[in-house]
């Protein structure tokens, strides 16, 4: 009986996705000169995603963004442009409820209706979207912080050849690959629309948060108020960069077994208690079921935990 409600409420959330999923599709197209001069001109790339046109979404979502906006957050909304995620946060939102559905219904399912577990599993599905998105996050930075040398190499030599500033960062934006080549695309369409060029790179610095884009995003407005010779600052710069990215990728390899025997020692004993729940359920449903093993699943979550981030501390050496 527990198992066919499960199954139903899984086959019901499964046939609203659905249902969701086509409305987004179907209304999608209209207000596009609107969604997207709100995009690039009009507000900053953390709040540009909350606010669309009415009309174009679903009237749930629509709902959401004005709830989102009249409580002025806009960190959700950051966090998506920083992943390069084409969702709204209210889109997003409603994905992290399904994903929290989901994870319990499934760990209810496994667990042969055992209640706590089925919560643990909705509190897992309630993380795992934003562990995604702060996996992109970090994915996408460590791609644009190995392409930044480059990138003010060839704006130096740019310069040095006559073009404009706006000129060598439409060059960056046709001859590099993504992202950054997205980026500086999006960095020039911002300029055309009629921001300044140090609006449209505050907007950058808002979706990319790197300490190099920082560096060279100020060396460049004080140049345009001070003056000064831009390429050889950006040649400065450059060197600069190319030097910590090589030392990082040293550091890295020289810690890459000890962030993995982080990563087995914390997700070993999680792996281990999952497969005897699922296939020996008798052996080890003492440990939810007496305090004492309670207890012990509470004091052994805590230090795997602490362990997980020690490890990661240790590792993680600032350049």
């Amino acid at each position: 009986m527990e198992l066919t409600i499960g199954f139903s409420l899984l086959a019901f959330l499964s046939i609203f996705m659905l249902f969701f999923g086509l409305d987004r599709a179907l209304n999608s197209q209209s207000n596009v000169i609107e969604s997207r001069l709100d995009r690039y001109a009009s507000r900053p790339a953390g709040t540009a995603a909350m606010i669309e046109a009415v009309g174009s979404q679903p009237r749930m979502v629509t709902g959401l963004n004005r709830m989102i906006a009249a409580r002025g957050s806009n960190k959700l909304a950051t966090d998506l442009a920083r992943a390069d995620v084409k969702l709204t946060p209210s889109e997003f939102i409603l994905i992290n409820v399904a994903a929290v559905l989901i994870g319990f219904l499934i760990a209810l399912v496994l667990t042969r209706s055992n209640l706590i577990l089925a919560l643990v599993g909705g509190v897992v599905g309630f993380y795992m979207p934003r562990f995604y998105i702060r996996r992109l996050q970090a994915r996408r930075l460590d791609a644009f912080n190995n392409q930044l040398g480059d990138t003010l190499i060839l704006l130096s030599n740019s310069l040095r050849t006559g073009y404009s500033l706006l000129q060598s960062m439409e060059t960056v934006s046709k001859e590099l690959p993504p992202p950054i080549s997205q980026e500086f695309a999006r960095v020039v369409r911002e300029i055309g629309l009629g921001l300044t060029i140090e609006e449209a790179l505050a907007h950058l610095l808002e979706r990319i948060n790197s300490e190099d884009l920082d560096m060279a995003i100020t060396a460049i407005n004080i140049q345009h108020e001070v003056g000064g010779n831009l390429a050889e600052i950006l040649d400065t710069i450059a060197h600069t960069i190319r030097e910590r990215v090589r030392i990082k990728g040293q550091i890295r390899a020289l810690t890459a077994s000890q962030r993995m025997s982080g990563n087995v020692v914390a997700l070993l004993p999680i792996a281990v208690g999952v497969f005897l729940t699922a296939f020996n359920p008798g052996y080890i449903s003492g440990m939810w079921t007496d305090m004492c093993g309670i207890a012990m699943l509470i004091f052994g979550a805590i230090t795997i935990t602490s362990g997980y981030f020690a490890i990661r501390k240790i590792t993680d050496i600032e350049v």
